[in-house]
């Protein structure tokens, strides 16, 4: 229920930072101002004893973050892989978000697994391991296959966890709501629809079989690209609350002491990570979106093995051909072209000044390209980016937003990996190469194509149109015939010529 009961979790939220001593801890990392601090501290003191206490073993940001559940774990994750935002300390405290979260016992999970599977556990696995990793919304037991003795891993969903993402997902709702009621100037953001778009990915993380079919098609997209792996999915063992995959070792990415006593070189890894995401969000459009260090590890070959594909994000390909070519302008600093694409994608309005915006986005990109490899942020960018789109009235994008996430996720496991990585020098080659495949000549040829086969798809029934409108023609005061001509003249066109470009690409390919 989304109603005002809600504000309970929401100051529950602020007493809980309180309880376990975190708001000072986050206000410090985000250099808050001191009437910031004075305003935090004056709304969660008072109802200090709302906050859940959560594990006083734990630091304090992720005693915080673990007490109040699923939804802020998930935030607490993207958190931890932006050392540069939060500082090394607090980055370094919520990296435990990723995989180290307290388990459900091997017993419950085995319970889970009998029952979606609809045997017992003994007849299918021959051992089935206490739980090695466990996340905000499942954990991952290793088993053997009792039919051959292969080594799998079981993904088994934490029990009542849709009822809790449901808790946290409604608060946001409800404050989404207050914002657009009370804070008319926030209403471009769209806060609804950008929760609307949060509750959408967490419904599909929260069936595994979608993250099985998503797995598949990642991997097929994916068979391909040198240095990158993903262990197979095993279809006949998995269900709505389960999922097993082919078992795959290898180091987490986030361990540095253990990537360097294996000799694998973190650069190469860095920038292999940053290239993968690009590569996958421009080439198929449709990416993995959750790619912290708890997600990724590297195989002794110096493979990146990716894991947990809740999350996956899709771009159709107009959208993708804007994001190249906003991010090809800022790479060849051609800011007047980035403004033209802002533009003509419609995300900026067609009444501001398209000189004055490529002048403001110069003030965004001018500073970033004098800084040295190790204060390049892609974040910063895209957080001055939308400092200056506000400015000339752009809507929030709702279809960008796990694009730009990721983005920022993928930047800072990169540059957990090496301070040094330049952001630009690894994109750059990525972007110039689809630039050439997906916006040249050939490029509008295909699209002409797709374009012309659709309509020749009408050819069965163009004899019929254009007779109709033959005789209609023959019927001067009819108001119809022209509608007739308009609908025969296209796909009559849209047949020949795709018959035409079709013989035009096989030759030339």
């Amino acid at each position: 229920m989304r109603g005002p009961h809600n504000i309970i979790r929401l100051i529950r939220t602020g007493a809980t930072l309180e309880r376990t001593g975190a708001m000072s801890v986050v206000l410090d990392a985000f250099e808050a101002p001191p009437a910031l601090r004075f305003v935090a501290h004056a709304l969660g003191k008072p109802f200090q004893w709302l906050g859940y206490k959560g594990d006083p073993d734990m630091p304090p940001a992720t005693r915080a973050l673990t007490a109040l559940g699923p939804a802020y774990i998930k935030f607490g994750q993207v958190l931890s892989t932006r050392p540069d935002v939060v500082g090394n300390e607090l980055a370094a405290q919520l990296r435990v978000l990723q995989d180290k979260l307290p388990p459900f016992s091997r017993d419950e999970a085995m319970a889970e697994v009998a029952k979606e599977l609809g045997q017992p556990v003994d007849e299918v696995f021959s051992e089935f391991s206490e739980p090695i990793a466990a996340a905000s919304i499942a954990q991952v037991h290793k088993a053997k296959l009792s039919s051959n003795g292969e080594n799998v891993a079981v993904k088994v969903l934490r029990p009542g966890i849709e009822r809790a993402f449901r808790k946290d997902v409604d608060a946001f709702y409800f404050a989404a709501r207050i914002v657009q009621l009370f804070a008319p100037g926030a209403r471009r953001l769209r806060p609804m629809e950008v929760i609307e778009h949060f509750d959408g990915v967490v419904r599909g993380e929260l069936d595994l079989r979608l993250e099985s079919a998503a797995a598949s098609e990642y991997a097929a997209n994916t068979k391909d690209d040198s240095g990158f792996w993903l262990p197979p999915v095993v279809w006949s063992l998995s269900a709505r609350r389960v999922m097993t995959l082919s078992w795959a070792d290898g180091i987490p990415l986030g361990d540095n002491d253990a990537l360097d006593a294996a000799n694998h070189n973190r650069r190469d890894l860095g920038e292999r990570v940053l290239r993968l995401f690009l590569l996958h969000a421009l080439r198929d459009g449709y990416f993995h979106a959750d790619m912290h260090q708890g997600n990724l590890k590297v195989a002794a070959n110096g493979d990146i093995i990716a894991y947990d594909y809740g999350i996956m994000g899709h771009i159709d390909e107009y959208t993708r051909r804007v994001y190249a070519e906003i991010l090809f302008g800022f790479i060849r600093r051609d800011y007047k072209r980035v403004a033209e694409v802002h533009f003509e994608a419609g995300y900026v309005p067609a009444n501001q000044d398209v000189d004055e915006f490529a002048r403001a986005l110069r003030a965004v990109g001018e500073p970033i390209f004098g800084m040295d490899a190790t204060h390049i942020s892609m974040g910063r960018l895209l957080n001055y980016l939308f400092e200056v789109t506000e400015r000339f009235g752009m809507e929030t994008r709702t279809e960008l937003i796990l694009l730009q996430r990721t983005m920022v996720v993928v930047e800072g496991v990169a540059r957990s990996l090496d301070p040094q990585v330049n952001i630009w020098e690894v994109a750059r080659p990525v972007v110039e190469d689809y630039i050439k495949k997906s916006i040249g000549p050939r490029a509008a040829l295909r699209d002409f194509s797709k374009t012309a086969l659709v309509l020749a798809r009408f050819g069965p029934r163009l004899p019929a149109l254009v007779e109709n409108a033959l005789i209609a023609q023959t019927q001067k005061d009819d108001p119809k015939s022209a509608r007739f001509w308009s609908a025969a003249l296209p796909a009559t066109i849209g047949a020949a010529a795709g018959a035409a470009i079709v013989l035009i690409l096989s030759v030339l390919s």
